[in-house]
C-alpha cells in the first residue's frame, strides 16, 4: 500500500466549502424518510415488517431575516448541528429544519431608516410600494443569512427551509386567528396598553425591557377648589416622575385608613394649568407608607391608575398623539411637543404659579421598547388580544404530566411563574410590514367579519368586496413564530412529514427568549395539535465577553462568527463554543479563546497524518482479538470510555462534558500516549508486526474520527475521506466493528457513518490500572527532568523500587515504552534509595532520577538552593501578612487562598531541602 498524504499544515479553507457543498448536493442532511437520501434504503429495511425508526426532529429559532448572524446565532446553531449529527449518526430518522423570520418591527425599522436616508418615507410611499421595498430588502438579508448558516457547517435540510411570511404559514397564521377568535380566546378592545412612540406601535408586556434609570421625583402643589379642609390647609403635596401626566389627571387617591386624609376625601382640587376640578378619592391602591400617602390618578397613562378609575368611574384623558407627542386634550401651548419637552415648560409654568414645591434625584425602573430603546407610554387605543390563561392552564398540566423537560431544570421554575401570572396577549401592531389582521368591516351595515378567505361580500348586508374595509393593523410577529414547530411542517394540512416528524424532539434556545417563543410554542402546539411541541428544552446561556458583559455594537465587544471562520475554520469555532458551554452557564470568550480549538484541529490533523504517512509498503491485515497488544487493549479501552462518556453528554445536552471527554482521550490516551508507544512496533518490529500495528492504528483512527464528528464535522471529513475504509471494514473483526454499517449500506461518508458504541468486552480495568501506573511513572520522570532543568532531549538513567504485587510491576515488563516516552537511557531497580538522586513516589513505586556525570551536580544543588531562597522569602510575607489585621479585614476565601500559598512554599521548601541532602 502506498503512502497517503494529507498536506503538511492544516487549512480548513482547503477543504470545508468543497465538503459542505458534497453534503448538500447528496442529500446527507434529509432525513432518511426521504427517498432523497442516501440512506433512505436503510430506513425502508429498519422500517420493514411495521418497524419504528425513532425519529429526531429539530426546528431551528429562526434568526430575523434583517439580522446578520452573531456569536449569539453561532452558538445557537452549533450547538443544534453537534446534537443533529450526533442522531443522524445514530440511525434516527433525522431532520434539522431551516428558516427566518420576517420580524416585523425590526424589518420595519430597517426599511424605513433606508427610506429617511433618502428623504422620504413609508407614509409617502404608500402601502404597497413600501411592502414591495421591504420584500426586496427581505429576500437581500436572507441569502446573506443562509450563506453565513453554511459556513458554519449547518446540516439543515435546506429543501425544507421555511419563512414565517411565505404562503403556507401565512395560511397557518390566518387559520389560528380565526380558531382562536371562534373559541371565543380573541377578543378587540379598548384598553390601556404598552406604546413604543418611535415604532408607533403597541407592544406585548413581554416585549417591554425594564431598566433602572436615574431621574427625579417632583414635588407639586394641588389647590383645592371647594375652600380650605377642616385644618386649614389650602393645598395637598403630590410627587410624580412625570409631570406632564397631570394634564390627564382625573382624581387624587388616599388610602381609605389613612387617618391623616379621612377628612378631605370627597373635596375637590383645581387640576394646576388647566380649568378641570378633579376628585379626592379613596382606594386600597394607595401606600399610606410611601411618600406623602397621595397619588395622582391618570387612568389613561398607567396600568395600575387604569384600575383605580375603572373601580371609581373616572374620566379616562388620553394626552398623548400616537407619536408621543401632546395632543388636543392638553392645553394649547403644550400641544404638539414631546413628553420630555412638555415637561420643562410645565415646570416652569408651575414655578410661576407658585404650585412647584422642588425635586430629588431618584433611581426608578422604566420600560423601554426591546426593538429601538425608546421609552415606552402607556396608552390608550383598540387593540386584539388572545386570552391567556386558558391555554397556559392546559401547558401547566402537560409540564406536570412530563411531556416535556427543561435542560437546566432550573428553568421549569422561570416557566412555572411566567405561566401562573400570565396577563392577556395584546397581538395586534399598529405597522405594515406583517400577517394582516384577517378581520374585515362592513361600510354599509357595520357588520365585523372574521374570515379565513378574504370574503367577497358582507354575509350580513350582501354589500360587495368594495364595501368592506380590512383591519389596517397586522399581528405580533411572535404570533406566527409561536406555530413554528408545526406550522414549518405543513400544518394545518395533514402533510407526511407533520405525521413522521411531529412533535419534534428538542428545541435549543437561549435563556433571553424562554417567556417570548418557548411557552407559547408550547401552548399553541397544545391548543392546535393536542400535542406538546418537544420533548427537550435546552436552554443555553449567552455569549459574553471576556469581563461577562454581553456583547452589543455600543460598546464594540461584538464577535463576529465569519471573522473566526476565516481566521481558524468553522471546525475551531464549534468545538470551542461546544467546549466551552456548560449548562447553565454564560460563554465568556475573546477572539484567541478560538485557538484552542484551533490547536485541536492541528492536533487530529497532524496524527492522522503520521499514521496515513506510514502506510508506505504495508499490507492491511485483520484486526483479531487474539492478536492485539496490551497496548492495543488499553487504547481501545479508553476509546469505549470515550464513547461512553460522549454519548452520556449528548443525552443530557452537557456540550461541554461531552467536548472534554473527546478532547482527552483524542488529545493525550490517542496521540500522546498510543501513538508514541507504537513506534516500538515499527523501529523493532518485522514485517508482520508493522502490517499489524499499522492495522489496528487505522481501525482505532476510523472510530474515533466517528466518535469527534459531530464536534468536528469538516476536518474528520476530509481525513475520513482519505482512509483506506474498504480495507478497513473487509479487515474488521469484533475488535472494532461493533456499529460499522453492512457493506451494502455503507456509503463512505463520515456525516452518514454510524456513532461508535461501546462494547462491554473492551473493558478491562486491569490493564487500565497497569497503564495508569505507567503513565504515572513517565509523567514524574518528564517532571523530574522539568524541575532539574534538564535538556528534553538528555538521556536520563533511572532507578525504580516497586512495591512487591502491586499494579507497578508492570514497569519491569515495559522498559523500552518507558525508554521511549520518558527518555530514559538506562533504568535500574532497587530496594533501596541510591545516594545522589532525586526522588518521586507513585502508586505502588518510587521513581529516582540517578545523578551521575552526566549531570552537572554543583550547578543542580545551586539551582535547588536559590529556589528554596526565593520560597523561604514567600513563606516570611505569608506569614507576615496571616499574623496581621489582614485575616481580621480580608474576605473569608482570600484568607484562605493565603493560607494554602503559604503551606504550598513550605511543602516546596521541605522537598527541595530533600534533594539538597541527597545530592
Amino acid at each position: 500500500m502506498k503512502a497517503i498524504e494529507l498536506e503538511k499544515a492544516y487549512n480548513p479553507k482547503d477543504f470545508e466549502d468543497r465538503i459542505y457543498n458534497e453534503w448538500v448536493e447528496k442529500g446527507c442532511f434529509k432525513p432518511s424518510s426521504d427517498s432523497r437520501s442516501p440512506l433512505h434504503e436503510c430506513y425502508l429495511n429498519k422500517t420493514s415488517g411495521g418497524k419504528t425508526v425513532s425519529k429526531y426532529t429539530v426546528v431551528i429559532p429562526p434568526p430575523n431575516v434583517t439580522g446578520v448572524l452573531h456569536m449569539g446565532h453561532g452558538l445557537n446553531n452549533t450547538l443544534q448541528d453537534i446534537v443533529v449529527r450526533y442522531h443522524r449518526m445514530l440511525g434516527d430518522n433525522t431532520l434539522w429544519l431551516p428558516g427566518t423570520d420576517h420580524a416585523g418591527i425590526a424589518t420595519q425599522n430597517v426599511v424605513e431608516r433606508q427610506l429617511k436616508k433618502e428623504g422620504t418615507s413609508r407614509q409617502a410611499l404608500g402601502r404597497e410600494k413600501f411592502l414591495d421595498r421591504t420584500w426586496a430588502v427581505t429576500h437581500e438579508h436572507h441569502d446573506t443569512i443562509v450563506k453565513q448558516q453554511r459556513k458554519l457547517g449547518n446540516s439543515v435540510d435546506w429543501d425544507r427551509e421555511r419563512f414565517t411570511f411565505d404562503e403556507g404559514f401565512s395560511k397557518a397564521v390566518r387559520n389560528v386567528f380565526v380558531t382562536l377568535y371562534e373559541r371565543g380566546l380573541i377578543y378587540k378592545g379598548h384598553y390601556l396598553v404598552n406604546w413604543c412612540p418611535r415604532c408607533g406601535t403597541a407592544l406585548a408586556d413581554d416585549e417591554v425591557d425594564h431598566t433602572d434609570t436615574d431621574g427625579f421625583m417632583y414635588h407639586i402643589w394641588y389647590e383645592y377648589a371647594d375652600g380650605p379642609a377642616a385644618d386649614g390647609s389650602t393645598k395637598i403635596e403630590i410627587a410624580t416622575t412625570r409631570p406632564e401626566t397631570l394634564l390627564g389627571d382625573s382624581a387624587v387617591a388616599v388610602n381609605p385608613e389613612d387617618e391623616r386624609y379621612k377628612a378631605i376625601v370627597g373635596k375637590k382640587l383645581k387640576l394646576p394649568l388647566t380649568d378641570r376640578v378633579i376628585p379626592i378619592i379613596a382606594d386600597q391602591y394607595v401606600d399610606k407608607e410611601f411618600g406623602t400617602g397621595m397619588v395622582k390618578i391618570t387612568p389613561a397613562h398607567d396600568p395600575n391608575d387604569w384600575e383605580v378609575g375603572k373601580r371609581h368611574n373616572l374620566e379616562v384623558i388620553n394626552i398623548l398623539n400616537p407619536d408621543g407627542t401632546l395632543n388636543t386634550a392638553c392645553p394649547e401651548k403644550y400641544r404638539g411637543l414631546k413628553c420630555a419637552e412638555a415637561r420643562k415648560i410645565i415646570i416652569e409654568d408651575l414655578k410661576e404659579l407658585g404650585l412647584y414645591k422642588g425635586e430629588e434625584k431618584i433611581k426608578h425602573s422604566v420600560g423601554h421598547c426591546y426593538r429601538c430603546a425608546t421609552v415606552v407610554e402607556p396608552y390608550l387605543s383598540d387593540q386584539w388580544f388572545v386570552k391567556m390563561k386558558p391555554l397556559a392552564e392546559k401547558a401547566l398540566a402537560s409540564w406536570k404530566n412530563g411531556d416535556f423537560v427543561f435542560y437546566p431544570k432550573k428553568w421549569e421554575n422561570t416557566f412555572l411563574h411566567w405561566m401562573e401570572n400570565i396577563r392577556d396577549w395584546c397581538i395586534s401592531r399598529q405597522l405594515w410590514w406583517g400577517h394582516r389582521i384577517p378581520v374585515w368591516y362592513c361600510k354599509d351595515c357595520g357588520e365585523t367579519i372574521v374570515s379565513r378567505e378574504d370574503p367577497a361580500s358582507c354575509p350580513k348586508c350582501g354589500a360587495g368586496a368594495d364595501r368592506l374595509e380590512q383591519d389596517p393593523d397586522v399581528m405580533d410577529t411572535w404570533f406566527s413564530s409561536w406555530l413554528w414547530p408545526f406550522g414549518t411542517l405543513g400544518w394545518p394540512e395533514k402533510t407526511e412529514d407533520l405525521s413522521l416528524m411531529y412533535p419534534t424532539t428538542a428545541l435549543v434556545t437561549a435563556y433571553d427568549i424562554i417567556f417570548f417563543w418557548v411557552s407559547r410554542m408550547i401552548m399553541a402546539g397544545l391548543e392546535f395539535t393536542g400535542k406538546a411541541p418537544f420533548h427537550d428544552i435546552y436552554i443555553h446561556g449567552l455569549v459574553r465577553d471576556k469581563q461577562g458583559r454581553k456583547m452589543s455594537k455600543s460598546l464594540g465587544n461584538g464577535i463576529d462568527p465569519l471573522e473566526i471562520i476565516d481566521m481558524y475554520g468553522a471546525d475551531a469555532l464549534k468545538f470551542t463554543l461546544g467546549y466551552m458551554c456548560a449548562q447553565g452557564q454564560d460563554v465568556l470568550v475573546d477572539k484567541d479563546s478560538f485557538k484552542m480549538g484551533s490547536r485541536f484541529c492541528n492536533k487530529v490533523w497532524n496524527a492522522s497524518r503520521y499514521i496515513l504517512g506510514n502506510l508506505e509498503g504495508r499490507t492491511l491485515v485483520p484486526v483479531r482479538d487474539s492478536d492485539l497488544t496490551e497496548l492495543d487493549k488499553w487504547i481501545y479501552s479508553c476509546l469505549d470510555r470515550a464513547v461512553r462518556e460522549a454519548k452520556s453528554a449528548f443525552e443530557g445536552y452537557r456540550y461541554n462534558e461531552g467536548a472534554s471527554a473527546l478532547y482527552e482521550y483524542f488529545w493525550y490516551d490517542f496521540c500522546d500516549w498510543y501513538v508514541e508507544a507504537t513506534k516500538l512496533s515499527f523501529r523493532n518490529g518485522d514485517e508482520n508486526e508493522k502490517n499489524r500495528a499499522v492495522s489496528v492504528l487505522l481501525n482505532v483512527l476510523e472510530e474515533s474520527l466517528r466518535l469527534m464528528h459531530p464536534y468536528l464535522p469538516f476536518v474528520t471529513e476530509e481525513i475520513y475521506g482519505k482512509l483506506p475504509l474498504a480495507e478497513i471494514v473487509s479487515n474488521r473483526t469484533a475488535a472494532g466493528k461493533q456499529s460499522i454499517l453492512a457493506s451494502e449500506e455503507y456509503k463512505g461518508l463520515l456525516v452518514d457513518a454510524p456513532y461508535p458504541e461501546p462494547v462491554g468486552a473492551r473493558e478491562n480495568s486491569s490493564i487500565t490500572a497497569r497503564f495508569a501506573v505507567l503513565q504515572e511513572l513517565i509523567r514524574n520522570i518528564r517532571g523530574l527532568r522539568a524541575e532539574c532543568g534538564l535538556d528534553p532531549a538528555a538521556k536520563l538513567h533511572i532507578a525504580v523500587n516497586i512495591t512487591a504485587g502491586s499494579s507497578a510491576e508492570v514497569i519491569r515488563e515495559k522498559t523500552d515504552m518507558i525508554e521511549l516516552l520518558a527518555g530514559v537511557s538506562a533504568i535500574d531497580f532497587t530496594d533501596s534509595t541510591p545516594q545522589k538522586s532525586i526522588g518521586s513516589v507513585g502508586d505502588g513505586f518510587e521513581a529516582f532520577l540517578l545523578v551521575d556525570e552526566s549531570i552537572n551536580k554543583e550547578q543542580l544543588v545551586a539551582r535547588f538552593n536559590k529556589e528554596i531562597a526565593a520560597e523561604q522569602v514567600s513563606v516570611k510575607k505569608s506569614e507576615a501578612k496571616l499574623s496581621g489585621k489582614f485575616v481580621e479585614n480580608a474576605p473569608a476565601d482570600v484568607v484562605q487562598a493565603e493560607r494554602d500559598k503559604l503551606e504550598a512554599s513550605r511543602r516546596r521548601i521541605e522537598k527541595l531541602v530533600s534533594y539538597v541532602k541527597s545530592l
